[in-house]
């Protein structure tokens, strides 16, 4: 009976070291990263510095894309996912996540380019034509110039044709004259200005400032962690953020901060640009 006991004991506290082991890691995901590597290389910094500042071990999970990490909490596969503004509106909608924490981006909105010879003046002018814009369903490359389009009268796909197509080809022919603009974010701008130097670019809409990209949580995950996880990123900030972007890939992000106070109404904007292109179910990511 004593040597019952005794192992009865042993196997209790095993189990209860490995539930505690359990509970001091949290699984991270990032929906635009592909592959371990690519995560190890660009996020392992910063895993490095979060991981010495909260306690927590962090367990990378990879995913190849937005569907494969809501699939991947679903499946309690994943505790925390860091993702885009239009992804976080799917998240919540599927699997009621919340936010914990913004990452802010600099200049983070959207914008409608043309060609400085161009004589589009606004986006009222693009009435008939063809716009291209980024990856279907992007935040700043999609939803926000869709929405500029919007406040200036014209419906999509009625209106004006929307195509998608990889940035260089699009300022291709926008030379061309195939297309009448294109939808980008800010940091966009830069990006074909130094690819294509011999043309001007003419900035015919801003839009306001997005959401930011956000930390979100699985509702399986204790009150006790994410709480823990919220504040380190408040009480951390500069050494997290120097981690962070110390990788070229996450060069984003420099002059940034975390954000610790965000809610779910942060996102109603980004609802209310998905119902611009005429979705008011978000349950599932355009394709």
């Amino acid at each position: 009976m004593k040597q019952l006991l005794a192992s009865g004991l042993i196997a209790m506290s095993v189990l209860a070291a490995s539930n505690a082991a359990a509970q001091d890691t949290i699984r991270f995901a990032f929906t635009d990263i592909d592959g371990l590597e690519a995560l190890q290389r660009e996020m392992g910094p910063f895993k490095d510095a979060f991981e010495a500042a909260s306690g927590l071990k962090v367990e990378f999970f990879p995913v190849s894309g937005r569907t494969v990490a809501v699939e991947a909490m679903a499946a309690d596969q994943v505790d925390f996912v860091l993702t885009g503004p239009a992804e976080y509106v799917v998240f919540n909608a599927r699997l009621d996540a919340l936010p914990v924490v913004t990452w802010v981006r600099p200049d983070y909105y959207s914008t409608l380019v043309v060609l400085d010879s161009s004589p589009v003046q606004s986006p009222a002018d693009l009435k008939g034509m063809k716009v291209s814009f980024g990856e279907i369903g992007s935040t700043s490359q999609h939803l926000g110039p869709v929405t500029l389009l919007t406040e200036a009268g014209l419906t999509y796909s009625v209106d004006y044709e929307p195509v998608f197509l990889n940035r260089n080809v699009a300022v291709e022919a926008l030379i061309a004259g195939d297309i009448g603009a294109i939808g980008l974010n800010r940091t966009h701008i830069d990006s074909i200005t130094e690819k294509f130097p011999d043309q001007k670019f003419r900035p015919i809409a801003k839009g306001v400032t997005l959401p930011n990209d956000v930390l979100l949580v699985s509702p399986t995950v204790s009150a006790e962690v994410v709480e823990i996880v919220r504040k380190t990123f408040a009480e951390n900030n500069d050494a997290l953020l120097a981690a962070l972007t110390s990788t070229e890939e996450n060069a984003k992000y420099i002059g940034g901060s975390f954000g610790a106070t965000v809610t779910d109404a942060d996102y109603d904007i980004i609802r209310k640009m998905y119902e611009n292109i005429g979705i008011t179910e978000f349950t599932e990511f355009v394709e």
